[in-house]
């Protein structure tokens, strides 16, 4: 698999990668570190060198400790996202009539993040980071990926779509919440819990 091929393909034709996709047998392993690490650190990379290097904020000015701080919580919350994700949309899957697969759920989530990942270079520029939300696409992607991968039944793909996201969209919001408390201090806990 080409990295650069197969974010192309899903990004452009992504009814036709689906198809080549599901039909490979891929371990999860080489799928995290021949896919989703290099593509998680344009985000990590991009927080690195705004933070760290730049230092866009209104409160302090560049800092390497924070650079690090934001860098680190980008690629952790990726990479933790990703197979938190795959594990609840592999543990709902027999709820929508589809396939218990935990390596296919696992193609199906670092795939849909593709786009997502790709627009984290625009995290760089403040004024650019609006652009990020071309990574919105990669709902669509998780949408028309379900059910090639997860074997669902046309009929079951948008209940099962849905709950998926809501699961993701609350366990993404704990897992930063977590993570920037933990990397960035007591001072966001605090403001969390007033």
């Amino acid at each position: 698999m080409n990295l650069i091929e197969r974010a192309k393909n899903i990004i452009l034709k992504p009814k036709e990668e689906w198809i080549v996709v599901e039909q490979e047998t891929t371990s999860v392993q080489e799928i995290v570190t021949t896919y989703l690490i290099p593509l998680a650190l344009i985000p990590a990379v991009a927080s690195f060198i705004r933070w760290g290097l730049l230092g866009y904020s209104s409160f302090i000015g560049a800092s390497m400790s924070w650079g690090i701080k934001y860098a680190i919580i980008s690629l952790v919350t990726t990479i933790g996202g990703v197979y938190l994700s795959a594990f609840i949309i592999d543990a709902l899957a027999t709820n929508f009539g589809s396939v218990k697969d935990f390596r296919k759920a696992m193609q199906l989530v670092v795939y849909s993040y593709t786009p997502m990942l790709v627009a984290g270079i625009f995290q760089i520029i403040p004024g650019l980071s609006f652009l990020g939300i071309v990574g919105l696409y990669g709902l669509y992607l998780l949408y028309i990926g379900i059910a090639p991968m997860m074997k669902t039944p046309e009929d079951k793909v948008t209940g099962y779509f849905i709950v998926s996201l809501v699961v993701l969209i609350v366990i993404y919001a704990i897992l930063v919440t977590i993570l920037t408390a933990a990397f960035l201090g007591g001072s966001i806990t605090g403001a969390l819990i007033k």
